[in-house]
């Protein structure tokens, strides 16, 4: 998946450029594919006299004949004036305010004013993560965004494409390549690696040959982001459907050491049987994609990110513990129980900022995998153990964890298991599942009249 080819380079980042705009005779998109909310929204900016663009992966997507998870929208106007088109909507944001609009169901499209290239991304401070909340011009939006595939804007008027970085040549070509100079994008905003590679694998493109090295050379510097920032793109990636062809990537380029610096001595370890703690993990990957393609294809919840994360966790806790070997009871395995806490408190609870009660429940399932073990291979499952609130999400994960060494796969049947996530579970890490999205909270005023009478409910 790496190209060290000659490919023709694109220009890099510097001063306006003619866009290349490409009529709908020349491309696939087509508006009636786009979503009719999205639609709605566009046509609304443009009759208000503003321009508005698709803009990002709904590009890439419709180009590439599949849909969309998200239609978002870039527009010349500014979040004062899209909220005041738009009363379903409110302006989120720190660094650079957006406005998100509410529809039915759930549904929220985004809607973000034309950024301009920071000053940092050309020859500003070599300052890590800098600020950019400047309004800008179609083409600073275009030069500012990651890869060449996301920077393209669909306009419905003349249903053209209009691209500024070569991104629909990239896309004919199967290349994923980091707009202008590598380098100096990814000490901007190291997550800039993590993101190249989720698309790499996922389309099953092709990195160009300096954006790998790139990637390759600034790795560790992955640790620089916030960790709830890595937390959350990390989760992308192990619920994308394409974990196993992202762990591969991931280690070859150095970037799931980074995220896991207890992972880096165990890639290179064999245990005392079966396959080495790399290949273990590669096919843990593999059983965590088809669980999470055969829930969406169900539309049924996801697993909770307790139970992708502890199956992540088995090679390591293996290798430090032996943990699949243990036979432990009574006050010995309540101490293997809170070591294993502690080991995840230190090291994945402070690298990933998960919250308390997830590490306890990662803990749990890791604890408990081998008495799980154990009976199988006795035969049984003791009336004490099926009584265990524990045993249903303990069965399932040692049956997961049996398709990942042995190639058996678990029955469909057994997805029957997952039990939907608890409303906690939404702010777990600070995001609920990867697809899922909340509607604004209605609340009614403290002083409402409802409230049974006076001023914060107290009576008059």
């Amino acid at each position: 998946m790496v190209n060290t080819g000659n490919i023709e380079p694109v220009p890099e980042i510097g001063p306006s450029q003619a866009p290349v705009t490409i009529g709908p005779a020349d491309h696939p998109i087509r508006p009636e594919a786009l979503d009719s909310d999205a639609l709605f929204v566009l046509h609304k900016l443009n009759a208000a006299g503003f321009s508005s663009y698709l803009v990002g992966g709904g590009v890439r997507d419709l180009y590439l004949g599949k849909t969309p998870k998200d239609f978002d929208i870039s527009t010349d106007a500014r979040p004062g004036q899209i909220r005041k088109l738009f009363p379903n909507s409110a302006t989120i944001g720190k660094r650079f305010r957006l406005v998100q609009v509410f529809f039915q169901h759930g549904k929220i499209i985004e809607v973000s004013t034309l950024r301009s290239l920071s000053e940092h991304d050309l020859d500003g401070p070599e300052a890590v993560l800098a600020p950019n909340n400047a309004f800008g011009s179609l083409d600073e939006d275009a030069q500012r965004r990651d890869l060449t595939i996301n920077s393209l804007f669909f306009e419905t008027e003349h249903c053209t494409i209009i691209d500024y970085v070569n991104g629909v040549r990239d896309l004919d070509d199967s290349i994923i390549r980091i707009v202008g100079d590598a380098d100096k994008r990814i000490n901007r905003d190291p997550v800039r690696m993590m993101r190249a590679i989720r698309h790499c694998a996922r389309a099953n493109f092709t990195i160009e040959a300096a954006t790998w090295k790139a990637i390759c050379n600034n790795a560790q510097k992955l640790t620089l982001c916030p960790t709830s920032r890595l937390r959350d793109e990390l989760l992308k990636d192990l619920y994308g459907g394409a974990a196993a062809a992202w762990f591969q990537l991931a280690v070859d380029a150095g970037i799931f050491a980074s995220l896991f610096p207890f992972y880096r001595k165990i890639l290179l370890q064999a245990p005392k049987e079966g396959p080495s703690y790399r290949d273990q993990l590669a096919s843990i990957m593999a059983v965590i994609d088809r669980i999470n393609i055969l829930l969406s294809q169900q539309k049924r919840p996801k697993p909770s990110h307790s139970f992708i994360l502890a199956l992540l966790l088995i090679p390591w806790a293996d290798a430090r513990y032996d943990l699949c070997h243990q036979q432990l009871q009574g006050h010995a395995l309540f101490h293997f129980l809170k070591q294993i806490r502690e080991d995840l408190d230190s090291n994945i609870g402070v690298q990933l900022n998960l919250r308390r009660s997830l590490r306890q429940e990662m803990a749990t399932l890791l604890t408990n995998l081998p008495i799980f073990i154990q009976h199988h291979l006795n035969g049984s499952w003791p009336k004490w153990l099926k009584k265990k609130s524990y045993f249903k999400d303990s069965t399932l994960f040692f049956q997961y964890y049996m398709e990942a060494m042995n190639a058996q796969q678990v029955p469909d049947r057994s997805i029957d298991l997952f039990k939907a996530p608890q409303k906690s579970e939404k702010t777990a890490v600070g995001i609920g599942s990867p697809d899922e999205t909340v509607a604004p909270r209605k609340s009614r005023p403290a002083f409402s009249r409802k409230h049974g009478g006076g001023i914060f409910g107290f009576k008059k």
